[in-house]
């Protein structure tokens, strides 16, 4: 039996990754690590090494647990992904790049969101890489959704899908895509009347890719 490792940084993706891998990848074990610390270590730009030491820890475990790739659930360590994929054995894979991919062939005005501040930086330089592989040129403007992410720690869901779509729905027209830059912010596409497909989101686009990648899907 194939088996997936997921490293998350909060428990709000577990369910829903989980729904997701039951869906697009029928057969496939998943294991799921969380250390929900290191959001708060990352957002307050503490011991960033140590959390960097951590998370490659985490990866060289699900490779010594024998499966078969490792996804990181959290694009603000999303780097840290694309180097233990250089140094393991195993294929290790970032849920956001799909997104960024699509989000560049798109068009060329980029709004990215995100709920930490954190979260942005590296999005922006993902984004930018994928441009620069497609030849083409960018403008991206850059949001935080000030208490979101406040909002979901405190169990508030709604008002956490409330805060990104406002803010979402105040770029729709100024933006040829909008994307949503952390796997929790998925939930708040319910929310949102009008968008017309112009939100991206990371989730299914980075199960999908990672289904290609186990030969599950074409």
């Amino acid at each position: 039996m194939k088996s997936v490792g997921i490293i998350h940084t909060t428990p709000a993706t577990i369910a829903s990754l989980g729904a997701l891998a039951q869906e697009l990848l029928p057969g496939v074990q998943v294991v799921n690590l969380l250390d929900d610390s290191i959001l708060g270590d990352m957002r307050d730009n503490h011991n960033v090494a140590f959390v960097r030491e951590r998370w490659l820890s985490y990866a060289a475990t699900l490779e010594k647990l024998g499966v078969s790739a490792v996804l990181s659930a959290c694009s603000t360590v999303g780097e840290f992904a694309e180097e233990a994929d250089k140094a393991l054995s195993v294929r290790v894979m970032r849920i956001d790049e799909a997104m960024a991919e699509e989000a560049v062939a798109r068009g060329s005005r980029i709004a990215v969101f995100a709920t930490l501040r954190s979260t942005l930086d590296p999005t922006v330089r993902l984004v930018e890489r994928k441009a620069k592989e497609a030849g083409v040129a960018t403008e991206i403007d850059t949001v935080l959704v000030e208490g979101a992410y406040d909002a979901l720690m405190a169990g508030d869901k709604a008002a956490h899908d409330a805060k990104i779509a406002q803010a979402v729905s105040e770029r729709l027209a100024s933006a040829d895509v909008l994307v949503l830059a952390q796997a929790s912010m998925a939930s708040a596409l319910s929310s949102l009347e009008g968008a017309g497909g112009k939100v991206l989101t990371s989730p299914r686009l980075g199960m999908e890719r990672l289904a290609k990648e186990l030969g599950l899907a074409d």
